[in-house]
């Protein structure tokens, strides 16, 4: 090879490694770079406009752990839900809540009468108001975006193959929450403060059918078959 085209070559590839390896934001949308306060509003308005998502993980609240795996839309979700080792469905479209379980949830006579079927939940019964909030988007949403203390942009990292920046609160003490650098700034995962669980936010704006169930499906039973875990 020619010296001259030898040292051409190696600026080409000396620029080529710099921008892969120098620059961890090379190839990505950019918020890496925004101040913490400003990454955490481009994320919330990302999720903002999407119209689906999905979320798992699990949720510690008034001593009681919950594992969820939910779809989220605007008029609803579904999806299961487990606590004190009972897992149970969760059906909600428009105001209507739907809850299906095993025996073990409703106990072994309740639960022989109920197989197979959905328990419609009165909007007044104290299940209600536990279990639809595990179905709102918006509910589920703004609990992502409460970090304690001085928020900091944090490490880059990864979510299921997805390059992420991390915004912390309090140092990762008041909760973290990993940011999308690929394509729009969706939030993929969030720890809450205090060890309170971790939730992944998946399938941003894909679609899946929402219905209410068959009525011979239907148990509108109200508070003498729901029971709150």
């Amino acid at each position: 090879m020619f010296p001259g085209r030898r040292s051409a070559l190696l600026l080409i590839l000396g620029a080529v490694c710099a921008g892969c390896a120098g620059d961890p934001d090379a190839g990505t949308n950019g918020v890496a770079k925004l101040p913490p306060r400003t990454i955490e509003k481009r994320a919330r308005a990302a999720a903002g406009t999407a119209d689906t998502v999905r979320m798992s993980g699990t949720v510690s609240s008034n001593g009681k752990t919950y594992r969820l795996d939910m779809r989220l839309r605007g008029n609803g979700g579904l999806g299961e839900v487990t606590a004190k080792g009972s897992t149970f469905e969760l059906l909600r479209v428009g105001d209507d809540l739907y809850l299906k379980a095993g025996a073990d949830f409703y106990g072994a006579e309740v639960g022989a009468k109920l197989k197979n079927k959905y328990v419609k939940v009165p909007t007044g019964d104290p299940a209600y108001r536990q279990f639809s909030g595990f179905t709102d988007k918006e509910v589920l949403l703004d609990g992502l975006f409460v970090l304690d203390g001085t928020l900091a942009v944090g490490d880059h990292r990864s979510v299921d193959g997805t390059r992420t920046i991390a915004v912390t609160g309090d140092g990762g003490n008041g909760g973290t929450l990993d940011v999308s650098l690929e394509g729009a700034p969706y939030p993929l995962r969030y720890e809450r403060a205090g060890g309170a669980g971790t939730l992944k936010l998946a399938d941003w704006g894909k679609d899946f059918t929402l219905r209410a169930p068959d009525a011979d499906h239907v148990v509108d039973y109200g508070k003498s078959v729901t029971r709150a875990s």
